[in-house]
């Protein structure tokens, strides 16, 4: 069934006009709903990474291009250092780099910080504006505009690109849909001009973003897919050779991506689907010039014969490492237990858990319902581009349910797909001309008439049925709530969920007012302002940006976690006892410790939290130094109350995070808000003792004892305090055993001994 609508000749000048208008306001739409950031808090980066990101582009603005290629970082993974120039996707950063000296050359002072934060904002009209471009190729302009006013405010996109947020993905949706849009159209017309743009901008998103390997190998399965099912042309053909080949050299250029795209495992389905459609080229035309009989046998044989061919040649490429094999973070999408045994810092990073269920609505709302009717619809028709977008969201909700982080792809195509059923809905609904029956349909009128109750005559419009008046009003009243909701939905979510900076945290007060809790920036202020320049701090690796962005300290390790035993030394510094770890420390020249502790306000993203990670890491490299089950009670409980085993109560993480919280409570019961467990305190029960620190000092607190740092006692200190003690302990001991104080101790002599005592 379709229809027809006839708009007035003034009406239909007037759609460009509006169209261009509707854009625009979706756009600003989307760039407003980002601000809440902005507003409530201030212009500030956000989270971890970004900080490095921001750390990276002001050096670039400071320095030539080729400096910033050439940078080796020895602030970071000290006393390591990092090849930084070379083990970044530049992309963003010189984005932003371009635009600053673009309104600087305009002489409008911009600071560089505000464009990071804006940056994400902005980029996010201009997806909606991809999106649109896209969807129109699927289905009409109207669905273009519903799917760039969903993608303008679908939580699943925000919760990348707040103001502030600062992170590849900032830049990488718009440049993920506007090169499935340009690839679109090289195969629809079969243009070696797009095919070059799709290339350009696979280019540009090669350099921005790690996930451009989503791109590698969707766009070689959509072709594969085609030419499997009979539909190989030669547009087909233009368009994936022009792309794949402009795109492979251009993206090699990106010293971080090198020669990977033909020395990797996971660029070969690509090259390998080149060489299919060379064949199936060649095939064509060697089959307009050989009879059909002979060309079987022909095709039969050389098929088998260069299929076997190709497979040894990659295989054994593969076995005498020619080929890299296939990464672990590859596994991890494929087996959802496999990072958690194989590789313990991909499965500590809360971003690449499982998705639970609810996430998908919390995400797309009423989107994640109309994303299957949107792909039913696209079944009926199936024209090659709608082959892509059933590839995409299929592969798309595979990925999204493995890993948290991906719902940031699926989050596209399921606003395209939603797009595609309600603008069909719409279309039928608000037409208020009667359908136009086609020859199906009037073999099957007399059916449809007696399944539908009508009244009056069949000349005049129905007043119940599918199309009637009360059916449209139902219909459109429905999708009008739902609109709403969505609106009011994505509003709440993106205020509330995604619009917090994590390293400016808020709560209320009873009275309802909010209360500001700055910690991070308290203590990372302290360090940049109480510490020497070239003060090495160590931290578990999740706050190595957030230290070198603004602390400007060297760092030990941090969220770039390329060297695993590196990490792995960190985390056995952590979980060890004190003389185990103080070797540790002085060999990597630590000055100050910084660990995260949420027990007295209830933040639930510290460090006791994650400490269980740290074991890990460290038991992977040192399993017979550091055991994960000695961490664990006798009923397999992860406690630190009195149950707590001793190997946790002697580890450096419990003795800094739990040192002196005790004496805040007083006389009352020390509660651990996080665990929800009572810490044992010397005041409330003399028979417990109270942690004792002898190799680092308390430095600083903050004020919601959220960030603690501890300096590092130098050599002689620890070497003359740790004797003190060991010989104040020893003498008690014989005092108690009936022998005289002045008795050899610790391996001292009387007059060694006596000196230490005084």
């Amino acid at each position: 069934m379709h229809f027809t609508t006839k708009l007035p000749s003034s009406a239909a000048q007037a759609l460009p006009l509006i169209r261009t208008l509707t854009l625009i306001t979706i756009a600003g739409a989307a760039i407003a709903s980002r601000l809440f950031s902005v507003v409530r808090f201030e212009s500030i980066i956000h989270e971890f990474d970004p900080w490095f990101n921001f750390r990276a582009t002001k050096y670039l603005v400071s320095h030539d291009f080729y400096s910033f290629l050439d940078w080796f970082d020895d602030r970071t993974w000290y006393p390591l250092g990092r090849v930084t120039g070379g083990t970044l996707y530049p992309g963003l950063m010189v984005t932003s780099a371009l635009i600053f000296h673009g309104l600087k050359a305009l002489t409008l002072p911009v600071d560089i910080r505000n464009i990071c934060v804006m940056l994400a904002p902005v980029f996010s009209g201009l997806t909606a504006y991809a999106t649109y471009l896209f969807t129109c190729e699927m289905k009409d302009q109207s669905a273009g505009l519903l799917a760039a006013a969903f993608i303008g405010i679908a939580p699943g996109y925000i919760s990348r690109s707040v103001a502030g947020s600062y992170d590849n993905e900032a830049i990488a949706i718009f440049l993920l849909m506007f090169t499935f849009y340009l690839w679109i159209k090289a195969l629809k017309l079969g243009s070696a001009f797009f095919g070059a743009l799709t290339a350009l901008f696979y280019f540009y998103m090669v350099a921005a973003w790690g996930g451009y390997v989503f791109i590698t190998n969707i766009i070689p399965l959509h072709a594969l897919v085609l030419v499997v099912m009979g539909r190989y042309s030669s547009r087909l053909y233009v368009a994936y050779s022009s792309w794949y080949a402009l795109g492979t050299l251009a993206s090699m250029q990106i010293p971080f991506v090198g020669f990977l795209p033909i020395r990797s495992s996971e660029h070969m389905g690509a090259l390998g689907v080149f060489g299919l459609l060379q064949l199936v080229a060649f095939a064509s035309y060697v089959r307009a010039r050989v009879p059909s009989k002979h060309f079987k046998v022909l095709v039969t044989v050389s098929a088998t014969s260069l299929l076997a061919l190709g497979l040894a040649g990659v295989v054994g490429l593969t076995l005498s490492g020619v080929i890299a094999p296939w990464t672990g973070r590859f596994y991890s999408l494929w087996d959802t237990g496999y990072a958690k045994i194989h590789i313990p810092i991909i499965a500590s990073v809360s971003e690449h858990q499982p998705t639970a269920w609810p996430s998908f609505f919390f995400d797309t709302f009423m989107l994640i319902w109309l994303f299957p009717a949107g792909v039913y619809i696209i079944f009926q028709e199936l024209r090659d581009e709608h082959l892509f977008v059933i590839i995409y969201g299929i592969l798309a909700s595979y990925f999204a349910g493995v890993m948290v982080r991906l719902m940031l792809t699926l989050t596209p195509i399921v606003c395209v797909c939603g797009a595609v059923a309600l603008s069909n809905i719409l279309d039928i609904y608000t037409n208020l001309e009667k359908p136009l029956e086609t020859d199906d349909e009037d073999k099957t009128k007399k059916e449809e008439d007696q399944s539908v109750l009508r009244l009056g005559s069949m000349s005049k419009k129905p007043l119940i049925g599918v199309f009637s008046n009360w059916s449209r009003a139902f219909v459109l009243g429905s999708f009008t709530i739902y609109l709403f909701l969505f609106v009011q939905h994505c509003t709440w979510v993106t205020s509330n969920a995604y619009s917090s900076p994590s390293v400016v945290l808020a709560s209320q007060l009873p009275d309802g007012s909010q209360h500001i809790i700055d910690d991070f920036r308290e203590a990372y202020y302290w360090l940049r302002k109480n510490t020497p320049e070239d003060a090495k701090i160590m931290s578990w690796w999740d706050y190595g940006y957030q230290i070198g962005g603004m602390a400007d300290r060297t760092t030990l390790v941090d969220n770039n976690t390329w060297n695993n035993t590196h990490i792995a030394t960190v985390g056995k510094a952590m979980s060890s006892r004190e003389e185990v770890s103080y070797p540790i420390l002085r060999k990597h020249d630590v000055d100050y410790i910084l660990v995260i502790f949420g027990g007295l306000l209830g933040y639930s993203g510290d460090d006791i939290n994650k400490f269980l990670w740290m074991v890990r890491i460290a038991e992977g490299i040192w399993p017979d130094e550091v055991r994960e089950r000695d961490f664990f009670t006798a009923r397999g409980e992860y406690r630190v109350d009195q149950e707590a085993t001793s190997t946790m109560k002697n580890s450096l993480m419990y003795k800094m995070s739990y040192y002196r919280f005790t004496d805040v409570f007083g006389r009352q019961p020390a509660l651990d808000r996080v665990r929800n467990q009572r810490i044992p305190s010397a005041i409330t029960d003399p028979s417990v003792k109270p942690i004792s620190l002898n190799t680092v000092d308390e430095a600083f607190t903050s004020e919601n004892w959220i960030v603690r740092i501890y300096k590092v006692k130098d050599l002689d200190d620890f070497g003359r305090d740790h004797a003190i003690a060991n010989a104040f302990e020893e003498g008690k001991r014989k005092t108690a055993g009936g022998r005289s104080r002045s008795a050899p101790v610790g391996g001292l002599s009387k007059g060694k001994a006596r000196v230490l005592r005084e």
